[in-house]
C-alpha cells in the first residue's frame, strides 16, 4: 500500500509540474527558479515563448529577480534592421542577440502592471542602466503604442521618456511623427517620434563611429549620438 501511495504521488507531482505554465520570469522567479537562463513562458495561452531570464538578487524591488529581457544586443551577430513582420514576432536567438516580439510585449503587459530596466555598457567596460516604473506597450490595432513613465537614474540618464505615446515603426511600416520615415533614416526600429534620443535597435557600432549621425545603438543621455554601446539590453518585470 504504501509503495502505492509513494507512486501515486509522484504521478500527481509530475502532472502538477507539467501543467504549471509560467506566464512570465517572475512566475518562474516565484516557483524557485533562482538561476538565470533560458526559459519558456506562456504570455498568450498554451503556446510556449522562449525568453532569457535574469534571476538576479538583491535588497530593493527591483534589484530582487523575475526579469524577463524584451531584448538584447551583445555582440553585433544579429541584424536588426528587420521588416514589420519579424518585429511583430520575434527574432534572433534566446541565447544571444533577440528581440522578443511586439505581440509577445503586449500580451504581457495587457492586463499586469511592468517596470522596465535597460541596462547598458559601453566598450571600455562602464555601465550604466535606467529604470521606469510603468511600462506597457498597446495591441497591434493601436500601432503597438508604447506607455512608459516613472524614470529613475541608475547612472545612464533618460533616453526613453520621449519615446512615450509613440507607435512603433519599421523601414516597412512607417508609424512615426516625422516627415521621413525614422526607421530607414537611422538603419532601426523603435517607437520613434521624430525621430530619437535613443535607437537600441539601430546599427551595431563597435565604439564611437560619427559616419553617419544617430544611426547606431545608441542612448544619447550617457554618451550621445556618435557611441554605440557595446551591450544593451531591455527587460520587465512584473509589479505586484
Amino acid at each position: 500500500m504504501t509503495v502505492f501511495v509513494v507512486a501515486l504521488l509522484s504521478v500527481f507531482t509530475a502532472s502538477v509540474l507539467c501543467e504549471f505554465k509560467p506566464f512570465d520570469c517572475s512566475d518562474l522567479y516565484k516557483s524557485g527558479q533562482t538561476a538565470s537562463g533560458i526559459y519558456s513562458i506562456y504570455p498568450a495561452g498554451d503556446i510556449p515563448v522562449w525568453v532569457y531570464c535574469e534571476m538576479i538578487s538583491g535588497g530593493k524591488d527591483e534589484d530582487n529577480g523575475g526579469w524577463t529581457v524584451i531584448q538584447r544586443r551583445m555582440d553585433g551577430s544579429v541584424n536588426f534592421y528587420q521588416p514589420w513582420k519579424e518585429y511583430k514576432t520575434g527574432f534572433g536567438t534566446t541565447e544571444g542577440e533577440y528581440w522578443l516580439g511586439l505581440e509577445n510585449m503586449y500580451q504581457l503587459t495587457r492586463n499586469n502592471k511592468y517596470m522596465l530596466r535597460v541596462d547598458l555598457e559601453d566598450f571600455a567596460g562602464r555601465k550604466g542602466f535606467a529604470l521606469y516604473s510603468s511600462f506597457s506597450v498597446g495591441p497591434e490595432a493601436d500601432g503597438y503604442k508604447l506607455q512608459v513613465s516613472g524614470f529613475k537614474d541608475g547612472g545612464a540618464g533618460d533616453s526613453l521618456s520621449r519615446h512615450n505615446g509613440f507607435k512603433f515603426s519599421t523601414f516597412d511600416k512607417d508609424q512615426d511623427v516625422h516627415g521621413n520615415n525614422c526607421a530607414k533614416r537611422f538603419l532601426g526600429a523603435f517607437w520613434y517620434s521624430k525621430c530619437h534620443s535613443t535607437n537600441p535597435n539601430g546599427v551595431y557600432l563597435w565604439g564611437e563611429d560619427d559616419t553617419h549621425y544617430a544611426i547606431g545603438n545608441v542612448w544619447s543621455s550617457w554618451k550621445g549620438y556618435a557611441v554605440g554601446m557595446k551591450s544593451i539590453s531591455m527587460k520587465i518585470k512584473h509589479v505586484s
